[in-house]
């Protein structure tokens, strides 16, 4: 991977790390589905009339948004709703980068090098580690729509694959627009009008800053940086540096919500930076051995 394609991955890596904590702030105001919905909105909104729509099928833009709107950030937001840490949010999500890794194999005949299957392994166990040692308030239903956020977001990053899509920002922009709707309505058969009326009445700068993050670092800038990456990259190759996310997430939330690292997650984050660093070594498999001639 080319130096400049590194830096953008970590640097989007970051953002979105961050975005768990900033998440979890503007929830404090506002039902976690009619957020969703609000996101998406605005990030559609008003720039479908200005940016030309890539040169897809309809259908991998449908499918792309209602999977990344609906099936991975509401489920998302209501498992932090639920209780969910976000430093642990970040990363449950990141068993996405297994599913994906699955599905390079599986649909695009990618071999695994010996340093991404030892980095598997490491990431494994320090995930698990994450979610053992993690606070007791998080419920079971708020793990399990976690985990199905993270296989969402495996089958977003095989649509990118299949879709061959080239104008990234516009693939964002124009995904955005089929997410608000089924948003809006899950939120009103629901909570009724409640969360609508509670939006008008009680809207605090906190919210709305929180809003705006996720609106233009998170979903703009992140989603096109990630998706150019997997455009020119492997899915394998781009799937491992997801791991990044939840360090930024947890230091995230050690920085704004007080958030404190304990011995065993503090050993279950260097696993998985160990899990990074290993995926990334180029790997040289060894070359049988010439045989000698004998004198």
């Amino acid at each position: 991977m080319q130096k400049k394609h590194l830096a953008l991955a970590v640097l989007v890596t970051a953002v979105w790390g961050l975005n768990f904590p900033i998440t979890k702030l503007g929830l404090v105001g506002i039902d976690p589905l009619l957020l969703t919905a609000l996101r998406f909105t605005l990030a559609a909104l008003p720039w479908v009339f200005f940016v030309r729509r890539p040169a897809i099928a309809m259908k991998w833009l449908v499918a792309y948004g209602l999977i990344f709107g609906v099936a991975m950030w509401a489920l998302i937001n209501l498992g932090i709703e639920l209780g969910v840490p976000p430093g642990t949010a970040a990363l449950l999500i990141q068993f996405s980068a297994f599913f994906t890794l699955g599905w390079g194999v599986l649909l695009f005949r990618e071999q695994l090098s010996v340093g991404q299957i030892l980095g598997v392994g490491l990431a494994a166990v320090g995930l698990i580690g994450i979610i053992a040692s993690s606070p007791g308030e998080a419920t079971t239903l708020g793990y399990g729509l976690l985990l199905v956020s993270a296989f969402s977001w495996s089958v977003g990053n095989v649509i990118i694959k299949q879709s061959k899509v080239r104008e990234m920002f516009a693939f964002v922009v124009w995904a955005s627009l089929f997410p608000p709707v089924p948003l809006l309505l899950l939120t009103w058969l629901a909570h009724g009008s409640a969360p609508f009326n509670e939006l008008v009445t009680h809207v605090e700068w906190l919210t709305v800053c929180s809003l705006l993050f996720q609106v233009y670092a998170a979903t703009h800038f992140c989603y096109w940086g990630w998706n150019l990456l997997l455009r020119e990259y492997p899915v394998s190759k781009v799937a491992p540096l997801s791991l990044l996310i939840p360090v930024f997430g947890v230091s995230g939330s050690m920085l704004l919500l007080g958030h404190r690292v304990g011995l065993n997650e503090g050993i279950s984050i260097a696993l998985i930076l160990s899990a990074l660093a290993v995926g990334l070594v180029k790997w040289r498999r060894p070359s049988p051995a010439t045989p000698r001639l004998l004198p």
